[in-house]
């Protein structure tokens, strides 16, 4: 996906890219039987992606003036609030994670000063806490013809633009989204280990079999759009954002774009290729200007262009790669499931464990298929995404062990071992896995130290303040703290001020609603009132769109309009006395705006209303926490 398109997407580019891409295929079939891929080397390499905030903590659409300071090696992503850079592959040996640690540190560095210079910052972490629904308009998609395409064939493929998100942890999650865009809620730290084609299949196995208790000590994305989600959300944003089956499908068995893998492999990494091409449709296309055949028959390197966007488009956890360094074919294996952040050390921490316990796991076990079952090892993987640590794990000869105690029992000593075959310096392998075992040990990651900020916060401050605290919290101790497990914990303080978490109606209203239906009773609407003490109630339909609102008054003039109460036997239905045209905003309407609107209307709530759909309710008590910060701070003004 890092190449911009050429071609049109049309019927006859994709059917001139579907033959480029099986020649590509064949192409390499014929240099793995003739040796051609590079082997008696061991590489090792990163990609960084990170989030740009700004006001209020808030995404900071200043990705392309950001990038425009920067130049390589870093690139744009999906949306304009996030930017990648790519590390220059190294050689497994020595110093490598230590010089990895002090590259992504320079490049950060970087970052952060060509960020300040337009007015906002660096936040390194799985999901910004702080991202909204609002955030993820087609405003904000990074203006490249790729971006475009990739949205307008994610919905062709799906038969209709609606994307749908469902994830249910703590809190429950259900999203309905007109774009790719959901996919940008997601940053990563992605790892590399270049690997011969003869052990391609037992490297790539054990990649698989150690991903999920490698993950379950790397999570750092617990929250969503305000919701307490898994405790690597990435995990399932990901999958549903690039979803191309249609729900309509249900009694055909269909792989999902973004996968583990459903079986262990056996012959070679053509198994993949060959795989992702039999199932997935031709996503993208674009003008192949090389002949891979005619290539190899002048003794030249093909690049595979077609194969090499194709694979950019079928999202495995664990993907085959295929590359050229120094005029040299060779084969990679790229690790996906490892999150943004916490810090940078964090993250070389879990790429030193990723990579030592794939070596060391392969040096131990041999062929791992024979020991375990792949449906175990996949379910590892589930089982981390959602409990992190809190997770069991299944592992060699059937055994089922705890996360904390397969890491530290088990897969850092396979680790260490890994490692120390290929000579990394000693220093650098106590520090790596050291923080990855004081995290383990400590039990908190990325994701527990958000979720025990927000519970330390829980009495203060509203929803939007927290979620503003923790992400400010993020960004100042990723630059001057060690590793997440020494981080205290955020304070609400840190969200920089009431005023930055009231700009928008979505910052704080209120979206745990009660609602009836019009053909109700109205003295429903009164329970309600009389028990939940609100002043209004909203009615909607079956589709959850808004018909009408209820006050207080309302209800009042009925009761006096009845004697002063209810009769047992009254059937008024709600639609009697409700207001068919209440005035409504939209999530991103601003609250000066809002408070206009009340005043002019001479209304005392809002409903606010997203495509049609009722979301949340404002009323004059939403801004009692205002009135009160004003009229505390002009009060100190006039004592001092």
């Amino acid at each position: 996906m890092g190449q911009d398109l050429v071609a049109e997407q049309t019927p006859d580019a994709f059917r001139a890219f579907t033959r480029a891409l099986l020649r590509d295929l064949q192409a390499l079939e014929r240099m793995l039987d003739s040796g051609m891929i590079e082997s008696g080397i061991r590489r090792i390499g990163a990609e960084q992606e990170f989030f740009l905030v700004g006001r209020g903590w808030r995404p900071a659409s200043t990705g392309v003036e950001v990038l425009k300071r920067l130049g390589e090696p870093f690139t744009p992503e999906l949306a304009r609030f996030n930017l990648e850079v790519n590390l220059e592959p190294s050689v497994l040996e020595g110093d490598a994670f230590s010089r990895m640690e002090a590259r992504l540190d320079e490049l950060m560095l970087q970052a952060r000063e060509a960020a300040r210079a337009e007015g906002s910052e660096v936040c390194l972490t799985g999901i910004l806490p702080t991202l909204t629904k609002a955030d993820l308009t087609l405003e904000n998609i990074t203006p490249r013809a790729r971006y475009y395409a990739l949205n307008d064939a994610l919905a062709r493929m799906r038969g209709g633009g609606v994307f749908r998100l469902r994830i249910e942890g703590t809190d429950e999650l259900l999203v309905e989204h007109d774009s790719v865009m959901l996919e940008s809620c997601n940053t990563s730290a992605q790892v590399h280990l270049q690997v011969s084609a003869e052990e391609f299949v037992p490297f790539y196995n054990m990649a698989q079999a150690i991903t999920g208790p490698v993950l379950a000590a790397a999570v750092n994305s617990p929250l969503l759009f305000g919701k307490r989600l898994w405790a690597e959300t990435r995990i399932a944003l990901f999958q549903q954002s690039l979803d191309t089956r249609s729900g309509t499908m249900h009694l055909r068995e269909m792989s999902p774009r973004v996968r583990f893998g459903d079986r262990w492999i056996h012959d070679s990494v053509i198994d993949l290729f060959q795989e992702d091409i039999a199932r997935f449709r031709v996503l993208l296309a674009t003008n192949v200007d090389e002949d891979p055949i005619a290539i190899l028959d002048a003794g030249g390197i093909p690049k595979l262009q077609a194969l090499q966007l194709h694979n950019g488009t079928v999202y495995r956890w664990n993907r085959p790669c295929y590359g050229i360094s120094d005029g040299k074919p060779h084969l990679r294996i790229e690790c996906r499931t490892l999150p943004s952040g916490p810090t940078v050390l964090d993250e070389v921490a879990n790429a030193a464990f990723w990579i030592g316990a794939v070596l060391g796991g392969v040096a131990e076990y041999g062929d791992i298929t024979e020991v375990m079952d792949f449906d175990d090892v996949k379910g590892n993987c589930a089982a981390a995404a959602k409990l992190g640590l809190k997770a069991a794990m299944n592992w060699v000869g059937g055994q089922t062990v705890s996360a904390p105690d397969l890491i530290l029992g088990t897969l850092l000593p396979l680790a260490r071992r890994g490692l120390d075959q290929y000579g990394v310096r000693p220093a650098d392998i106590d520090r790596y896995l050291g923080v990855i075992a004081d995290r383990v040990e400590s039990g908190q990651t990325g994701a527990t130290w958000a979720m025990r900020s927000l519970t330390h916060m829980k009495d203060q401050g509203t929803r939007g303040e927290r979620l503003a605290a923790v992400t400010a919290a993020s960004v100042r101790l990723q630059q001057e703290a060690g590793p997440v497990h020494r981080w205290p914990l955020a304070e609400l303080e840190e969200a920089g001020g009431w005023k930055l978490n009231y700009l928008r109606v979505e910052q704080y209203m209120t979206t745990y609603l009660f609602t009836v239906h019009e053909d109700e009773l109205v003295q429903m609407v009164a329970f309600l009132m009389d028990r939940k003490q609100i002043r209004h109630v909203l009615v909607e339909d079956d589709n959850h769109r808004l018909v009408g609102l209820v006050s207080y008054r309302s209800v009042l003039r009925l009761i006096s309009q009845s004697g002063g109460e209810f009769d047992e036997d009254d059937a008024r239905p709600v639609k009697m006395i409700m207001d068919r045209d209440p005035v409504t905003v939209t999530p991103e309407t601003a609250t000066l705006e809002a408070i206009e609107l009340m005043r002019d209307r001479r209304v005392s709530c809002l409903p606010v209303v997203d495509q049609g759909k009722l979301v949340g309710i404002v009323s004059e008590r939403d801004f009692m926490p205002i009135a009160y910060q004003l009229l505390e701070e002009r009060l100190r003004e006039a004592e001092e």
